[in-house]
């Protein structure tokens, strides 16, 4: 009996000592497995880094300003008889905008016109009548004054009845209209803002350190919009005498040509003026460049081996210091050398040694001066 159970007891434990050895060899097979597994190459595109020498330069905020601009108003008190803008139209030098009611000044220049044409004619009698000497030269006098008196009369109220016809004083771009016909006008009372949009200006203020470095005619580069993706340059026009006490910085104004009025009064704009030297930098992608507390990095394209010592296409992860921008660029200082392929799209998915296959089909833009489809 005892040997029976003997028996069937260590059949159990060789049967259960056997299975435990499969499941080992099994779990170690798939462990060695898992070890050698290599997972596919991330697909990147990438850029080969080239050097340039970019001129340093200052990133300051500027105001758009009109170099013309007013609120068109009444000189002389009136009834608005004619409206003849639209707001927001555009309209040449000289171009009528509104009429005041003149018909006071109408039967005031009748009335001064017969005047005048009566003292014409007496002044034609005498003047026959003087050299015979039939009246006093005071007479004669006395005439002349009287004729020259009623043409100023006359001339007086046709300039006032021009003045009462309120014209564009320059050519520029009117704003929301302020009158309605019937509306009575006192004098200074405002009709419309005209402003001229081409060319514009751009005030800005620079640093009291860097003022001596600024000079008239200097080229600057306007960015505005969405993402300031719009473009502009201007050259610098005048700079202020003194430089504010409340801020430190000098006041500069560049004007800038603005064909398509994508600037406008009271815009704030991005300028970067280049002031200083020039610096050797490697401009690449800004996607290209991962930024982080510890330090900023890229990945760089180069021919690695693994454990096996068989060689595979793969990336190194490498620090990088960063100086300036330019349009989608940013200008690498140091940790990259001409020639190095970086890649400049998926590094987010990347870490030290991944294996990448490059695709440049589609690549993301590595522009200084960008220009959007929408824009």
């Amino acid at each position: 009996m005892w040997k029976r159970m003997l028996l069937m007891l260590a059949a159990a434990v060789v049967l259960v000592a056997g299975l435990g050895f499969i499941k080992f060899r099994q779990i170690q097979a798939g462990m060695s497995a898992a070890a050698s597994f290599q997972p596919p190459p991330e697909a990147v595109t990438t850029v080969i880094a080239r050097q340039e020498r970019w001129q340093e330069s200052v990133s300051l905020i500027g105001t758009v300003q009109a170099v013309q601009g007013v609120n068109v108003s009444a000189d002389l008190p009136g009834i608005v008889s004619r409206i003849a803008f639209e707001s927001g139209e555009a309209v040449e030098k000289g171009q009528v905008l509104a009429e005041l009611d003149t018909r006071q000044e109408q039967a005031q220049l009748a009335a001064a016109q017969s005047e005048r044409n009566l003292a014409e004619l007496n002044f034609k009698r005498l003047d026959g009548l003087v050299s015979e000497g039939a009246i006093s030269k005071s007479e004669y006098d006395r005439a002349a004054a009287q004729q020259k008196q009623t043409e100023a009369r006359v001339d007086e109220i046709r300039a006032t009845m021009e003045r009462k016809t309120i014209r564009a004083p320059f050519a520029g771009v009117l704003g929301l209209r302020k009158v309605n016909l019937g509306q009575y006008l006192s004098p200074g009372d405002a009709l419309v803002a005209l402003q001229s949009f081409d060319p514009i200006y751009v005030n800005f203020g620079v640093p009291q350190q860097r003022a001596g470095e600024v000079r008239v005619g200097q080229t600057v580069r306007i960015t505005a919009g969405e993402r300031n993706q719009i473009l502009f340059e201007g050259r610098v026009t005048s700079t202020e005498s003194t430089v504010d006490e409340s801020t430190r910085n000098l006041q500069i104004q560049a004007t800038v040509s603005n064909p398509k009025r994508l600037l406008r009064p009271g815009m704030f704009v991005q300028v970067e003026m280049p002031l200083g030297g020039s610096h050797t930098v490697l401009p690449l992608p800004a996607s290209a460049v991962s930024y982080a507390p510890y330090g900023n990095s890229v990945f760089v394209v180069t021919e690695l081996k693994d454990d096996k010592g068989q060689k595979y296409r793969g990336v190194r992860q490498q620090f990088v210091k960063v100086e300036g921008a330019r349009g989608d660029q940013v200008g690498v200082m140091s940790g990259v050398k001409p020639g190095d392929e970086v890649v400049t799209s998926g590094v987010f998915k990347l870490r030290n040694g991944s294996a990448v296959q490059v695709n440049n089909k589609v690549k993301p833009t590595n522009s200084p001066a960008p220009k959007p489809e929408d824009s």
